[in-house]
């Protein structure tokens, strides 16, 4: 047997394997499993080089030389070879057919027994996940070979098993042929990680299946037609059962065929998850199957289900765990999926696989839209020349004649394996792949299979620019992070296809930012059915714990491996132990299923988002109408929104006279599946009542003493004693009742520690030194009016080592006789410069100052484009508990739309205010040291309390992968200001 040739063939790309049939387990005449698991421990040998061992067959090895590992397993998470992360790039040469001659492998050994009754069967081995490749042994006999890692190869082994004892060996490799059209982004990993397990079924049997629902246009009536396949002679009889599992009727399979006819159905939604059961019986055995019955179509540009527009709020998953890596279970898949659910995500793509089959059921059971990807990503091949010839070298593959069999066959096995589920509302060709005629065969061959679903591929968009390329056979227009005005021109033009975002809103660290605007922008046209956020989850390995209990993650670049891509796999909406990140309950509150506006006269206008349900089944709706964020009244409106629906409503209660806003909060009913009862499901805030009033100048009142050195101001007062520094325009020692205020002199702070979203900016913004700026004072006076205080007033540069000045600044300080300080900062900036990140002030405050009470968006950290989390409210918390701890530190934490602010130790608290809404961060951690480190467990406290005060910060965006953070979210005005008001309390 020579094993290079097939897993570097082309023409025999897979041997001994059953042909593709759908997924599903049959169970014996009185519901016994025919299934013998052979998941669980087996002996198991890792070798670092193919080639050296196995390239003239099988050797002689000793059984004394392997250890065990539980199956499904991947090989790294059990300490073997090392995890590799790349996004784009092959982890080995742009070489097809051909892989590495030093391939690491691994030989896995299982012992079993199988009764006599068990020998009289056929028997079907069956491997759900295997990355890279298989080949198969049977008692020592060789049984097969295969590739395509996340899909299904069953082998009839019926003639190589005894009764008695039997061995199955199987040997994995990491690399193949199908590396290349496996180049997904995430971290690289081998093994058996799907079960596996055995099969015994009578000669005769039922093969396969594939159940169609039709809907009459009314929706009155349903069809259920099923096509049956089986393997000899065998009559098959079905029964299909209504929802609450009482037989509806029962039929014998005729020529193939068999259909029934229901009134009134019950269909089968992502909100209204309810599902029939099929049973398709041949006396000696049982498949069934649950039935959604369900008609997608198209109109106009516009996808219906069920007769009704829909929209798709989704994420993109990946089958991935911390600590198991792809071999997850039904736990972690449902975890996976209650979190979505409570998350109010409605749609799944399948990045960019088919995924564990469980995960569908769960899908069609608990309601959720799915675009189910084949295992096809060749993105590698978009650098094979580095990225010097990106476009002319994406679409290699697709063009190549001699890989569209290889193509066709991924396609066909995502298509056969999960004809079944009703979930599935678009079959995706694949990812990354770029286009030509090997994705054309393969979408004409989907849409002659399947009528009934949608076809999806977003690598329609790089195919060769000299060819006619035929996008026909794909029913919507798709791309990844296109910016507003390109959505915008598609979705206004006439007689185009569906518009689908399948990647969106890159959710990598603190972001994604934009989210409200890319859901509105969603609803505005009908032609626009949504999108997918990049991604549901942080990709990470778990390793233990530091000496002082930080959980560690790794990521790429960690295992010593090249090449690799960094934290780029650290993009997800959770973290890799599923706690959500910030970004995740932004999502959940902008796709919230009821929306409110209000009117000019004070009413509100309550519209319900959802299609097929009434409010009163998911929703209960109350207000809160607050002034200056403290509550002032409540009440709730005993309501009954239809499917899309509207309804007028007023709150009762005072009005406030100013800073007044009206939070109106959808609440679970009991019963809800997902959400306990009065859970928050979402809410909605807005300004009701007067506007805020915009505080007057501190008037300079009270006797202060001023001491005028060369380099200073010292001022003097009630109790306190600022030391105003000449030379950088700001105070470098404060104190106040024989406490000390500052730790380090105050600066003016135009940086913060990039987020991952501002990777592409992160390198403008530093060699323009926004993290080391230098200040020169050219002029500073100081005076105090004959009605007390002290006014300091300072012209002043902001610039950095060989930079142009950034800022001039025009300042102005005042100080009162007790002790108050108004920082008031006029900036013109060089527009040369790029936008700043931030424009402000850094204090450094005793580590005693740990109390934090502020008036803003709480209680999570909020951003100009990343709030509609948080409503405008007060709320208290510690600095430490102020972190957002990112697996890789960045700036976060900071808390938008800001007017009050105090920072408490137990003896002194320093209050804060601005002339307008304002930014505030307090951290135990500089920017500095988050800039610095890779991991949040490196982090290093500076022992201060770190407070930055900024009158305005750019957004967050998503610019790791997606668009540019947009103008409108820039701090790129030519001017800029802030005025702070800082009032020392003695407690």
């Amino acid at each position: 047997m020579d094993f290079q040739k097939l897993h570097e063939s082309v023409s025999t790309m897979r041997v001994g394997t059953e042909p593709d049939r759908s997924f599903y387990l049959p169970t014996g005449p009185h519901g016994e499993s025919r299934r013998l698991d052979l998941s669980g421990e087996w002996a198991f040998r890792w070798f670092p080089d193919f080639s050296a061992i196995f390239s003239s067959g099988m050797p002689e090895l000793d059984p004394e030389d392997f250890g065990t590992v539980r199956v499904p397993h991947v090989w790294q998470t059990d300490g073997y070879d090392r995890h590799q992360y790349t996004n784009i790039r092959y982890p080995i040469p742009y070489d097809p057919p051909f892989v590495p001659d030093k391939n690491p492998c691994a030989l896995y050994v299982r012992r079993f027994s199988v009764s006599r009754s068990q020998k009289n069967m056929r028997a079907y081995l069956n491997c759900e996940g295997v990355d890279s490749c298989l080949y198969l042994w049977v008692n020592g006999v060789f049984a097969g070979f295969s590739q395509v890692s996340h899909s299904t190869n069953e082998f009839d082994v019926t003639d190589l098993l005894r009764a008695g004892e039997n061995t199955v060996t199987v040997l994995v490799l990491k690399w193949c042929l199908g590396t290349y059209f496996e180049d997904q982004d995430k971290l690289r990993m081998s093994g058996i990680f799907r079960d596996i397990y055995l099969l015994f079924r009578p000669e005769a049997h039922l093969r396969d299946f594939f159940v169609k629902t039709e809907l009459r246009e009314d929706l009155a009536a349903a069809t259920v037609r099923c096509d049956v396949e089986t393997r000899g002679s065998c009559s098959v009889t079905a029964a299909l059962f209504d929802p609450k599992g009482t037989l509806l009727d029962e039929a014998p399979v005729t020529g193939g065929k068999v259909s029934f006819s229901l009134s009134s159905p019950a269909l089968w939604s992502a909100e209204t998850p309810v599902l029939y059961r099929l049973e398709l019986r041949t006396g000696e055995e049982t498949v069934s199957h649950a039935v959604g019955i369900c008609r997608r179509e198209i109109r106009d540009g516009v996808v219906f289900f069920n007769g009704k527009k829909i929209k798709l709020f989704g994420v993109n998953r990946h089958d991935s765990d911390p600590v198991l890596g792809y071999a997850v279970g039904e736990e972690e898949l449902l975890r996976d999926l209650t979190l979505m659910k409570r998350h109010n995500v409605n749609a799944i793509r399948t990045s960019h696989y088919p995924p564990a089959p469980k995960l569908l059921e769960l899908a069609g059971r608990m309601g959720f839209y799915v675009v189910c990807e084949a295992d096809i990503e060749c993105h590698g091949a978009a650098a094979q020349a580095g990225l010097a010839r990106y476009e002319e070298d994406y679409p290699d593959l697709a063009m190549r004649e001699e890989y569209a069999p290889v193509i066709l066959d991924r396609v066909r096995r995502c298509v056969e394996r999960d004809k079944n589920e009703c979930c599935i509302l678009m079959w995706s060709l694949g990812n990354e792949s770029g286009y030509g005629p090997n994705f054309e065969a393969a979408g004409r061959w989907v849409k002659a299979r399947d009528d009934t679903r949608l076809v999806h591929y977003e690598g329609m968009n790089h195919g060769p620019k000299d060819r006619e390329n035929d996008f026909s056979m794909l029913d919507v227009y798709s791309t990844m992070y296109a910016d507003f005005p390109l959505a915008d021109e598609y979705c206004r033009k006439s007689e185009a296809k569906p518009y689908f975002q399948c990647e969106f809103a890159h959710a990598m660290g603190n972001g994604p930012g934009d989210l409200e605007d890319y859901v509105l922008q969603m609803l505005k046209y009908d032609r626009y059915l949504g999108g997918c956020v990049w991604e549901w989850c942080d990709h990470a390995v778990y390793m233990g714990r530091t000496a002082d209990g930080r959980g560690k993650y790794f990521y790429g670049g960690d295992f010593g491996e090249y090449p690799h891509d960094g934290n780029f796999c650290m993009d997800g909406l959770v973290y890799p132990d599923r706690k959500p990140h910030t970004g995740l309950l932004e999502y959940k509150n902008v796709i919230r299923p009821i929306r409110a506006l209000k009117a000019p006269d004070g009413q509100i206008t309550l519209t319900n988002l959802r299609r097929f349900t009434r409010s009163s089944a998911f929703a209960r709706i109350s207000y809160e109408m607050r002034a200056a964020g403290e509550t002032v009244c409540t009440g709730s409106w005993n309501v009954d929104i239809p499917p899309e629906g509207t309804v007028t409503v007023v709150p009762e209660g005072p009005v406030p006279a100013e800073d007044g806003t009206l939070v109106i909060r959808y609440n679970a009913p009991k019963g809800d599946p997902f959400f306990r009862e009065g859970e928050l499901i979402g809410f909605d805030e807005l300004p009701y009542g007067g506007g805020r009033a915009v505080p007057a100048p501190v008037a300079p009142v009270g006797r202060v003493r001023v001491d005028e050195a060369p380099l200073c101001f010292t001022l003097t007062g009630a109790g306190f004693r600022y030391v105003f520094d000449r030379r950088t325009g700001l105070f470098r020692e404060m104190s106040a009742a024989g406490s000390t205020i500052l730790t380090r002199p105050m600066e003016f702070n135009l940086y913060r520690a990039p987020t991952d979203n501002d990777r592409n900016d992160r390198g403008l913004w530093e060699t323009f030194g926004y993290d080391r700026p230098a200040v020169r004072v050219y002029e500073s006076t100081c005076e105090t009016p004959p009605s007390g205080g002290a006014v300091i007033r300072c012209h002043l540069g902001i610039s950095s080592v060989s930079i142009l000045r950034i800022l001039d600044v025009t300042e102005t300080v005042t100080v009162t006789g007790d002790g108050e300080i108004e920082i008031s900062a006029e900036a013109v900036r060089d527009l040369r410069a790029p936008y700043l990140p931030r424009f402000g002030l850094r204090l450094f405050l005793p580590r005693a100052f740990d109390g934090v009470e502020y008036t803003g968006y709480g209680p999570y950290e909020s951003y100009l484009d990343k709030h509609r989390a948080s409503s405008y409210g007060v709320y208290t918390s510690s600095v430490a508990d102020q972190h957002e701890d990112y697996l890789r530190p960045q700036e976060n934490s900071s808390h938008w739309g800001c007017t009050a602010l105090a920072v408490s130790s137990d003896s002194l608290r320093l209050r804060a205010s601005g002339a307008r809404p304002f930014c505030f961060n307090a951290s135990v951690y500089t920017q500095e040291e988050l800039a610095k480190k890779a991991h949040n467990y490196e982090l290093t406290p500076c022992g201060d309390t770190v407070l930055c005060l900024d009158g305005d910060q750019s957004g967050l965006g998503s610019g790791s992968c997606g668009p540019l953070l947009r103008k409108n979210m820039q701090l790129c005005d030519e001017h800029l200001s802030f005025r702070f008001r800082l009032t020392p309390e003695i407690l």
